[in-house]
């Protein structure tokens, strides 16, 4: 983790190196699989050359995490100037917190939302939309503040970026395997079919692998942030009010909006999603009634009087 004032999370710490590591060797041994299979058929080459490109791909994302992101979400980039409020929450924060400054980005969207982005603490960017700015109280925007500038102390940004990035590998390996087996069919190669079938499998076993461990990880680092961002502004009242009225305004925001935007659910303080279960296994974030809980618990650790 970064060094700051927000609370340090070893169980944070160990879930994204199990994550990445794991991942580190799902990929290697992907590539190493399909490299075997397509080998026996005459066709290592184009798996080669597809998992360079995947590769490549996902780094790309990495690298350029932030212009991605805000260009997703249709955000732009605002000075002290344009938003001297919204600057002026982010530098009292940053100063608590012991840590520098990320540059702040508004999306004009009636959904209220905010997220973190940004491939380092010195890259990162804060974004929040201007249905956020609309619905929330200053108390409640500090709060949600304090959550996004958490994820980029505890750097699990970047992690959930890189990890995130794996399912492009995952996914071009699998197109690259299929289109292998059609070129290897019209060659009329025997083993052609089963070199598809296994090496379409193995990829898939792969992405579903990479797909349930960040989620697992994404659910943890929320409620690690409502903590980390609760015990810094020493308001988890306001946080937790702040949640309640996101997710009771995301129900009125039109499914389209909401499909929309879902690519960016694992960064999102509240995901775009309305009247299904928050709790399903595929879900980016804990239930609102666990992160509710947490933050009542805080609260209530706060309130205690002092011996």
């Amino acid at each position: 983790m970064a060094r700051s004032r927000f609370i340090k999370d070893s169980g944070l710490t160990a879930r994204m190196t199990l994550v990445m590591f794991l991942l580190g060797a799902l990929f290697v041994a992907l590539i190493v699989a399909l490299m075997a299979i397509a080998g026996r058929v005459g066709g290592g080459g184009l798996v080669v050359v597809v998992g360079l490109v995947g590769i490549g791909v996902a780094f790309w994302q990495w690298w350029s995490s932030d212009k991605v992101a805000m260009r997703a979400m249709r955000a732009r980039e605002v000075s002290p100037q344009e938003a001297p409020e919204l600057h002026g929450m982010i530098d009292r924060l940053c100063a608590l917190a012991d840590m520098p400054k990320p540059r702040v980005g508004v999306a004009d969207m009636s959904m209220p939302n905010a997220f973190a982005t940004g491939r380092s603490p010195e890259r990162a960017v804060v974004c929040v939309t201007t249905g956020i700015l609309r619905t929330l109280d200053a108390e409640e925007l500090e709060a949600v503040l304090a959550h996004e500038l958490s994820h980029v102390a505890h750097r699990d940004v970047l992690v959930m970026t890189a990890a995130s990035s794996a399912g492009i590998v995952a996914g071009m390996l699998t197109n690259g395997a299929q289109y292998g087996g059609f070129a290897l069919s019209r060659s009329r190669n025997n083993n052609a079919a089963v070199a598809f079938v296994a090496a379409l499998a193995v990829s898939l076993v792969v992405y579903a692998i990479s797909f349930f461990l960040t989620r697992l990880l994404s659910r943890y680092r929320e409620m690690c942030a409502d903590r980390s961002g609760a015990y810094l502004t020493m308001k988890p009242a306001a946080l937790a009010s702040a949640l309640q009225k996101i997710s009771g305004d995301m129900a009125r925001i039109p499914q389209r909006d909401l499909r929309a935007n879902a690519a960016m659910n694992a960064f999102f303080i509240a995901p775009a999603v309305s009247g299904i279960s928050f709790s399903q296994l595929t879900s980016t974030h804990p239930s609102l009634e666990q992160r509710l809980e947490q933050l009542a618990r805080i609260q209530a650790e706060l309130d205690r009087p002092v011996a």
